[in-house]
């Protein structure tokens, strides 16, 4: 069984009253909503597969020239796989009696948070596998000339626009202080961003919306891979909403805050997005 949270835990707390308990601190959950996500199935177990058709060949012909047959066929390109995430809190009476922090309510918040940044991290965790092309590498220092290579290679692919691009804030902070910044960033749309989105959309340069976030993995040596794509690149599948069950156990005088999902992710059409590697070691000027 998992270690359970005993009163001794926050037993140098419970002569004093607290307005409130401070959680870890969460990235703003964005992968989600700039992706494709899928909401029409509750099957856990099925998974969903995209596929493409081939192009037809269009030949020159000659007056009394009969026109040959061509296959029209779908090719699978990417399946989605869900599987089950969850996480547990078991509180103690004692706990729940003597704790001042009221912390049912807040474990029940800590669980929501870490499930959501676990759903945002998988979803950038797949940025890497984008195949449309590659911008820059590791130790390169980003400028707007890569950002708008990045740009001219996933038109190239056919990509349907409008773009996002994400970068991690230690890029941007990299980008945002460049020369010719003032000469092409254009001010967000109107109404296209409510009051949470404006935390981490940072503007629009022609049809592509720029996006930083801290929940990019940074390497040992200070590079981070983010990318440019179409919603169509990548996808998240939910199966089951995150389900909140509190359990009994009366033996052992313990409620189990139980939180479970099931979702699925991956790239969709990888081809419609470009993977994006620049230095991302901590700004200090």
């Amino acid at each position: 069984m998992a270690p359970l949270n005993p009163s001794t835990d926050i037993s140098t707390y419970i002569q004093a009253i607290y307005e409130d308990a401070m959680f870890v601190a969460r990235e703003n959950d964005i992968a989600t909503r700039l992706v494709t996500v899928f909401r029409d199935t509750t099957d856990e177990a099925k998974t969903r597969v995209s596929s493409e058709y081939g192009s037809a060949t269009v030949n020159t012909i000659g007056e009394t020239d009969d026109l040959a047959g061509q296959a029209f066929t779908p090719a699978v390109l990417e399946t989605l796989t869900p599987a089950e995430a969850g996480a547990q809190f078991p509180l103690t009476d004692k706990r729940m009696s003597a704790d001042p922090f009221g912390v049912r309510n807040d474990a029940a918040m800590e669980l929501g948070m870490a499930t959501a940044k676990k759903i945002n991290n998988d979803v950038l965790g797949d940025l890497a596998n984008l195949t449309g092309g590659t911008v820059g590498s590791a130790g390169t220092t980003i400028t707007w000339g890569h950002f708008f290579a990045a740009h001219a290679q996933l038109v190239n692919t056919k990509a349907p626009p409008p773009y996002r691009c994400v970068l991690h804030t230690y890029q941007w902070a990299q980008l945002a202080r460049a020369a010719s910044i003032a000469a092409t960033t254009q001010p967000a749309p109107v109404g296209v961003v409510d009051d949470v989105m404006r935390r981490w959309f940072v503007g629009s340069v022609a049809d592509t919306d720029i996006f930083i976030t801290s929940d990019l993995t940074v390497s040992s040596g200070d590079d981070a891979s983010g990318g440019m794509f179409s919603p169509a690149a990548l996808a998240l599948d939910m199966r089951r909403a995150p389900r909140l069950e509190p359990q009994r156990d009366a033996s052992a005088r313990v409620w189990e805050l139980n939180f479970t999902t099931v979702y699925a992710h991956g790239v969709w059409r990888p081809a419609f997005g470009i993977v994006m590697t620049f230095d991302a070691a901590k700004p200090t000027s």
